[in-house]
């Protein structure tokens, strides 16, 4: 049986070393196979592809040590519709379907039971490392979900705006502060429309050293209102320029097929045209355990 693609034990247990235990341990055409602090999610297209992730899981288990505590299996669908949280696999069905995972010693909650997406983004991982790097004196998180770049901002002592449709989003990245012993005083949750936030800050002339855009390819605000990917992240890139300091980042990011890193800078450079300013751009290093061209299409850019 051809194992090459898991991950290898070495880079497992270098991921162990620095306190992380979120990672893609497997990656093929009909799913994946991601961990989570004690408990494994398998994703996955077909039966089959569930059938041999399973067996393949028990032998790489063997291989680097690791043993779980649960596995959930997550069928992919063709539509985004169809989306159904992870089911129990293995394991007590009578267990808290929550667990903790920890990413470079930082604490996120995760829900299995929340609905399709679980709690955390790990393709972000190096994105969120770049936030703390930058220690910046502010930061909005744009379609914030449960927080976790808020989270890394604030353990470096920024102040963060956190903005996203969902209460219980935000509920849960409140929780995500609490995990960490992060006071939440000097934050703020606002649960609204980003495309209604973004010129109510410009007015108040708020600035944030960083601001972070990664939408959904679509969400339905609770008036009716329509976020489309491809054809609003212009928009929405134009009302965040209007937030952004002077020397500040924006982080682009998308997890819509059509909309890869070029297509991303080629955006920016016209919406930086419109706006007359200037910007550097920069990707943060690959992620070791994502194949080239899985997971979010990212793109930094420096303000100038």
């Amino acid at each position: 049986m051809e194992m090459s693609q898991w991950m290898d034990a070495d880079l497992h247990r270098e991921f162990v070393a620095e306190q992380t235990d979120a990672m893609r341990l497997y990656t093929a055409p009909d799913g994946w196979v991601e961990r989570y602090g004690v408990d494994v999610v398998i994703s996955h297209k077909t039966d089959a592809a569930l059938e041999r992730m399973s067996t393949e899981l028990y032998l790489w288990t063997l291989n680097v040590g690791y043993t779980f505590r649960r596995i959930f299996a997550r069928f992919l669908p063709k539509q985004n519709a169809d989306r159904e949280a992870p089911r129990l696999m293995l394991g007590d069905a009578a267990t808290n379907l929550q667990t903790i995972a920890t990413e470079r010693m930082l604490r996120y909650g995760i829900d299995f039971s929340a609905g399709y997406s679980v709690g955390l983004f790990i393709d972000q991982r190096e994105n969120r490392r770049f936030v703390r790097d930058l220690a910046p004196k502010t930061l909005l998180n744009c379609f914030a979900y449960t927080c976790s770049f808020s989270v890394a901002a604030a353990s470096v002592g920024s102040r963060t705006v956190s903005v996203d449709l969902s209460k219980k989003s935000l509920a849960r990245g409140r929780e995500n502060f609490a995990l960490n012993a992060l006071p939440t005083n000097d934050h703020r949750f606002i649960a609204d429309d980003v495309m209604t936030v973004l010129p109510r800050l410009a007015r108040k002339e708020e600035k944030f050293d960083v601001v972070i855009l990664d939408p959904p390819t679509f969400s339905r605000s609770h008036k009716g209102k329509t976020f489309q990917v491809e054809s609003d992240y212009e928009t929405l890139l134009l009302a965040a320029i209007e937030v952004v300091a002077r020397e500040g980042h924006i982080l682009l990011s998308t997890n819509c097929t059509s909309l890869d890193e070029r297509a991303l800078e080629v955006m920016a450079r016209y919406c930086l045209k419109a706006t007359r300013r200037a910007a550097a751009f920069h990707r943060e290093r690959p992620l070791p355990d994502f194949p080239r061209g899985e997971g979010a299409s990212t793109l930094w850019m420096r303000m100038r």
